[in-house]
C-alpha cells in the first residue's frame, strides 16, 4: 500500500494553475479520480463558513492552494480584499477540517510572508524578524496566519497541518492577463506581444536591481505530494529552486526567448517589489527529500511555447 491507497483527498484551487499540475502528479502516484474533490471557486465560495464545512465532510487530506494572488500592480490596488479574501479562506477551512476530523493539512502559504529585508538566502527561521514588502503585505500577512494558527491547532488539539512556502511559481498553464499576472508572464505576454505588433520599445516596471527565484510548476506539485506523504512537523517549509536571478537578467532571458530584439525602457516611478527573493530550502530536502530539477532556461522556453500555442484560449 502507498500512502494515497484509501486517502479521500480535498484540494482547494485545484482547477488553478498549481492544482491542474498536482492533480497530475497526484495521478503517476496512484491517486484516482474518484478520490479527489475539487470544488470551483464560482460553486463554492470558501469565505462562507458553510462552503467550507461542506467542502471538508468525508475527506481524509485538505490540501489548500486556493488564494487571490497577483503582482505588484494587483497587490497596490486590492491590498483589502487580498488580506480579507485569503485569510477568512484559510482559517475557516483550517477550522471545519478539524471540526470534521480531517486527517491532515497541507497549507500552501507564499514567499511574500518573509520581512522586506531578509538575509539571503531566507531561512525558516528568519520568517518572524520583521514587517513584509509594503506593497504585498496585507497578502503576506494574511497567508501567514495560516501558519500561526496550524501551529496552534496543533498544540492546543493535536490537528496535523502543515505549513509550505513556496516561491513564485512559473510554467504552462500560469496566468497571463495583463492586470493580475506575476512578473515572468507578465513579461513573456508584453515581449510576444511587441514582437507580433513590430514594436520597437517594451516597457518594464523598476529599475530591474531587484532579484527573484523562482520554481517551475511541475516541481512546486511534487513537493507539495512529498510533504503531504513524509511532513507532519510545526515548522514552515521553503520550498524553492535555491537559484536567484536578477530582474534585469530575467528580462533579457525572456526577450531571447520570445526573439524581441528591441529596446527596453525602465519604468523607474514603479515599486522594484521586495530588494532579493532567495530560498535556503535545505529544510524541505532534509525532511522529505525535495530538491528542484528542472533547469531555468528551460523551463522558461516550455513556458514561451506553451503561450504561443494557447494565448487565444487564455
Amino acid at each position: 500500500m502507498t500512502f494515497w491507497d484509501t486517502k479521500r483527498v480535498l484540494i482547494t484551487g485545484g482547477a488553478g494553475f498549481l492544482g491542474s499540475h498536482l492533480i497530475s502528479e497526484l495521478e503517476k502516484r496512484g491517486v484516482s479520480p474518484s478520490q479527489l474533490r475539487i470544488p470551483r471557486s464560482r460553486d463554492t465560495d470558501l469565505r462562507k463558513w458553510e462552503s467550507c464545512v461542506v467542502a471538508v465532510d468525508d475527506q481524509d487530506i485538505v490540501i489548500h492552494l486556493a488564494a487571490k494572488v497577483g503582482g505588484i500592480g494587483f497587490n497596490r490596488k486590492n491590498p483589502a480584499s487580498l488580506f480579507y479574501d485569503n485569510a477568512i479562506m484559510g482559517i475557516q477551512l483550517i477550522e471545519a477540517a478539524r471540526q470534521a476530523g480531517v486527517e491532515k493539512c497541507i497549507i500552501v502559504g507564499t514567499v511574500c510572508a518573509y520581512p522586506k529585508f531578509t538575509p539571503v538566502p531566507f531561512s525558516e527561521n528568519d520568517l518572524w524578524n520583521g514587517y513584509p514588502e509594503e506593497t504585498n503585505a496585507p497578502y503576506g500577512l494574511a497567508k501567514k496566519m495560516l501558519l500561526v494558527q496550524s501551529q496552534a491547532y496543533r498544540e492546543q488539539y493535536g490537528f496535523n497541518s502543515i505549513y509550505l512556502l513556496p516561491v513564485n511559481l512559473y510554467g504552462p498553464g500560469d496566468n497571463f492577463d495583463p492586470e493580475s499576472s506575476h512578473v515572468i508572464p507578465a513579461l513573456i505576454h508584453k515581449f510576444i506581444e511587441a514582437v507580433d505588433e513590430g514594436r520597437e520599445t517594451v516597457e518594464v516596471w523598476g529599475t530591474g536591481a531587484a532579484s527573484r527565484e523562482f520554481i517551475y510548476v511541475q516541481d512546486a506539485a511534487r513537493a507539495i505530494a512529498m510533504a503531504a506523504e513524509a511532513y507532519n512537523g510545526p515548522e514552515p517549509v521553503n520550498i524553492g529552486s535555491g537559484r536567484e536571478i536578477r530582474i534585469s537578467d530575467l528580462v533579457t532571458m525572456i526577450a531571447d526567448l520570445t526573439g524581441y530584439s528591441g529596446n527596453v525602457i525602465w519604468d523607474t516611478t514603479k515599486p522594484d517589489g521586495q530588494p532579493r527573493r532567495c530560498l535556503d530550502v535545505s529544510r524541505a530536502k532534509q525532511e522529505f527529500g525535495f530538491v528542484a530539477e528542472k533547469e531555468f532556461r528551460e523551463g522558461l522556453n516550455e513556458t514561451v511555447t506553451w503561450y504561443r500555442k494557447n494565448r487565444d484560449k487564455v
